[in-house]
């Protein structure tokens, strides 16, 4: 694969979708969030995302096929939004900048809550148990700590809007990843 591909990774309601989508537009590239295909996973299936966590908890092959159809998906034309999306890709050698974004736990309870219509305090439990799932998927399928990936970038959100996140990652992108795309002014 020739140039390198840029992936978001983080906790649920960081902001890596909302970044990742920003970002995807300001760089010309496709957005491909792995969130937004377990989502469809679990509507295709007729059940929600807590009773798809708890079916991949015994069942790797959500978890797997997921993963395998993101790396496949690895393109210095996209962005791939993912918690472990980064990582998998460094394991196969293929460049890659690693983008991690956080915020405080309270923060991303409130945005969680925002967009689902419920109230940050009853969006924590729920939050955790799936975070603690993720984790526990992630060592058991492939080994994975979540606490020890690497990133080349990092960025807590909890006091930044989503366009100053976009514009820290873009700053801090490599001059080559961040021109790969750019338009060609023609004379």
């Amino acid at each position: 694969m020739k140039g390198t591909v840029i992936t978001i990774g983080g906790p649920p309601g960081s902001g890596k979708s909302t970044a990742g989508r920003g970002l995807a537009r300001l760089l010309n590239r496709e957005y491909v969030s792995a969130g937004a295909i377990f989502r469809e996973e679990a509507r295709r299936r007729g059940i929600d995302l807590r009773a798809l966590g708890e079916i991949a908890q015994k069942d790797e092959r959500v978890d797997k096929t997921l993963d395998e159809t993101m790396v496949g998906m690895a393109s210095p034309h996209r962005i791939l939004e993912g918690r472990i999306i980064g990582e998998l890709l460094a394991r196969r050698f293929i460049p890659v900048i690693r983008v991690y974004i956080t915020a405080s736990e309270y923060t991303r309870a409130q945005r969680i809550g925002r967009r689902e219509g419920v109230p940050a305090d009853l969006v924590l439990p729920a939050m955790r148990v799936r975070e603690a799932s993720e984790a526990a998927r992630y060592r058991k399928y492939y080994g994975i700590e979540l606490s020890d990936l690497h990133y080349e970038i990092g960025i807590d959100s909890t006091r930044q809007d989503a366009r100053q996140v976009v514009r820290t990652i873009h700053e801090r992108l490599p001059e080559d990843v961040r021109l790969a795309d750019a338009p060609v002014a023609l004379t």
